[in-house]
């Protein structure tokens, strides 16, 4: 039996896909946080919760059902600084490597 219970975690969260990718981002956290202790660099935040469990995805879990651990979406409207410094989103995209224009026939 998982603890705590996945339906306590998808609570938290609005996809699976969000409890997966979130609770793998901040196993790794957790796991540079322990591989760094005997370095002294203190960098990285250390777990938020106390555990028995010395797994890193464990902890993880942990945190987000105790609401430790927390997203948000990036508004897919919002303009990046790059974006606007460059000018138009669109005028990035690179133009068509498809046409026939660009091809000729050898054949003749």
């Amino acid at each position: 039996m998982m603890e705590p219970p996945v339906e306590d975690l998808l609570e938290r969260v609005d996809s699976k896909f969000t409890l997966v990718s979130l609770a793998a981002m901040r196993s790794r956290q957790v796991n540079a946080y322990f591989n760094q202790l005997g370095a002294g660099l203190g960098s990285i935040v250390p777990p938020q919760v106390t555990s028995v469990s010395r797994k890193p995805l464990s902890i993880a879990m942990e945190e987000i059902a105790a609401g430790k651990i927390t997203y948000s979406r990036p508004d897919p409207l919002a303009v990046t600084p790059s974006e606007a410094a460059s000018g138009d989103a669109d005028a990035s995209t690179p133009a068509d490597e498809g046409s026939e224009a660009d091809y000729q026939d050898d054949a003749s």
